[in-house]
């Protein structure tokens, strides 16, 4: 046997051997550890007794061991009564467990320090902030959750911070979120005329509600779902397999819309996409739509060949075809509009209902478009940007964030209705949402979840429903039927097909008749008719043929 295997059996022995001496020897180490214990009692109570009581207390302690000794098995009763209070003193009385500190105690002067150099007046001996300052004198309110993060906060700050600047207010929110956790998000309210500056931790949105029918007016599109103190009503949602009262971020859209056009723009990866779906779902019931996929991903392929959608064109050549002819009907719907009204007649059903231009990543086009030295396809939307509102024209605008500065000023400044998904900063948020944003984000947000700001109001939070490409075999199969459940088929349009349709608007100009105008039973406004106002109006620019229109070889047909 080996040197070293009989030093490791050795070593393994005597470690045996010292655990089961332990084991004897503890009843021992207990009465000793009793003893020792009475001694150093005994010791302390003589050294207390003062000297003139000394010789009494002797004499009465012999006297007790005397009766002790003169009494039948006396002796051993007191060594028995002497090892039982010795094992007893001797035990290892169990430490108290140590009390939870406060969370505010912990937590709070750590933010209070952070703060200092910057709420702090270096030339004030009175300042609010300082080196050897308190800081409840600074945060008058706190709250924090179960788990011992901060919910709620309210700072007092000095007069002479630069509370108007965004970049000193930036500063402070960022040192906040970083002190209380960047994992969630923080709501800043500052209140300039009292210097105060009130942190609220918001609650995750659920991002379980999938894509469904909501209960809504026509004219209003869900963008998704926000917390209470962003909307003022609620809509039922099946959430998880019950229903839910979930507050919505409605965008109205339409001839009264104040703000009738988008612009999405998010992290790739973060639904930019899915919010597109989700509109095209909500507007096919009730408009028409045409869809540009320019970075030709197959995004959009399950709108192909459905009722309703025009083209899906992902070709720059098919892109242009598309937007060109949107130009031309934005300005027939306005034409055959403005005639309605001048005859005091019904509005054609054709030029009435909505259509959509819903385009995703179409900045990669325009570089390809300035590459081979053709049109860009952002100019020929300055009609429908500029018309849309009137001619039921709606754009929606989605593409990446770091692609806005090669968005056309033409389309960032008439889609005034903003939609940022994805992580922000302090800069790309604001600037994507065109104003303050007061949400400080979370470090990480998942898929669908971003920011929403509807003209001038304040930007709400936001959680874009779960609507998955039902092309996509690796989307979990519950979310994919439930788009194909909201997708138009050819049955579901039987019935509109079997009902008389309007006469097609002719591409000529028909010389006025010397008849007088009449409507049709159904209250609208004839071809024959339209033609005739747009004859009076604008000439060739009346109306559209009405046989088949080739986008880069997809056929449209007008409705």
């Amino acid at each position: 046997m080996s040197l070293t295997r009989h030093l490791t059996r050795g070593r393994d022995l005597a470690r045996s051997a010292g655990d089961h001496a332990a084991d004897v020897f503890a009843p021992l180490a207990l009465i000793g550890r009793g003893l020792r214990r009475h001694t150093d009692w005994a010791k302390a109570r003589w050294a207390a007794t003062p000297k003139e009581r000394r010789g009494p207390t002797l004499l009465v302690g012999a006297a007790v061991l005397l009766g002790v000794f003169l009494l039948p098995h006396g002796p051993l009763l007191a060594i028995v009564a002497l090892v039982a209070s010795a094992a007893w003193v001797g035990r290892t009385p169990k430490s108290p467990a140590e009390p939870v500190p406060d969370a505010a105690d912990v937590k709070l002067p750590a933010l209070y320090a952070a703060l200092t150099p910057y709420f702090g007046g270096y030339d004030d001996p009175g300042a609010l902030y300082r080196v050897d300052g308190e800081w409840k004198a600074a945060f008058s309110e706190w709250a924090f959750d179960p788990d011992g993060r901060l919910a709620a906060l309210e700072i007092a700050y000095p007069a002479y911070f630069t509370d108007t600047e965004p970049a000193a207010r930036t500063r402070i929110e960022q040192v906040v979120q970083g002190k209380a956790g960047r994992s969630r998000e923080y709501r800043f309210d500052w209140d300039e005329e009292t210097n105060r500056l009130r942190v609220t931790a918001l609650a995750p949105l659920p991002a379980d509600v999938v894509a469904q029918r909501f209960v809504t007016a026509p004219g209003e599109i869900v963008l998704g779902f926000t917390d209470e103190a962003g909307s003022r009503r609620t809509i039922p949602v099946e959430q998880g397999g019950v229903t839910e009262q979930q507050p919505p971020v409605v965008w109205r859209v339409g001839p009264r819309s104040a703000e009738p056009h988008l612009l999405a723009l998010g992290a790739p990866g973060h639904g930019t996409s899915t919010l597109l779906r989700s509109i095209a779902l909500q507007a096919l019931p009730h408009g028409d739509l045409v869809v540009v996929d320019g970075a030709s991903t197959g995004e959009h392929a399950c709108l192909v060949n459905r009722p309703g959608v025009h083209t899906v064109e992902t070709s720059l050549h098919g892109a242009l075809a598309a937007l060109e002819w949107c130009a031309r009907e934005t300005e027939r719907r306005l034409v055959a509009l403005n005639a309605a009204r001048h005859h005091g007649l019904a509005a054609p059903a054709d030029v009435t209902r909505p259509l959509w231009i819903l385009l995703d990543r179409l900045t990669e086009l325009s570089e390809l478009a300035r590459a081979e030295g053709r049109t860009d396809p952002q100019e020929l939307l300055e009609v429908p940007l500029r018309h849309g509102r009137a001619a039921r024209v709606t754009v929606v605008f989605a593409d990446a964030l770091e692609a806005r500065d090669r968005i056309s000023p033409t389309v960032r400044n008439c889609t005034r209705t903003r939609v940022v998904l994805g992580p922000v900063n302090a800069e790309s948020g604001p600037a994507a949402l065109g104003g303050p944003l007061d949400i400080a984000p979370a470090a990480h947000t998942p898929p669908g979840r971003g920011y929403a700001r509807i003209g001038a109001a304040a930007p709400v939070r936001l959680q874009v429903p779960v609507t998955v490409d039902p092309l996509d075999e690796d989307a979990p199969g519950p979310l994919r039927d439930a788009v194909v459940a909201l997708l138009p088929h050819r049955d579901a349009r039987a019935a509109a097909a079997a009902a008389p349709a309007p006469a097609p608007v002719l591409a000529e100009v028909v010389e006025p008749a010397p008849v007088g105008l009449v409507k049709d039973p159904a209250g609208g406004v004839t071809g024959e008719m339209a033609g005739e106002m747009a004859g009076e109006l604008a000439g060739d620019l009346a109306g559209e043929p009405a046989a088949p229109v080739s986008f880069g070889g997809s056929h449209v047909h007008k409705m």
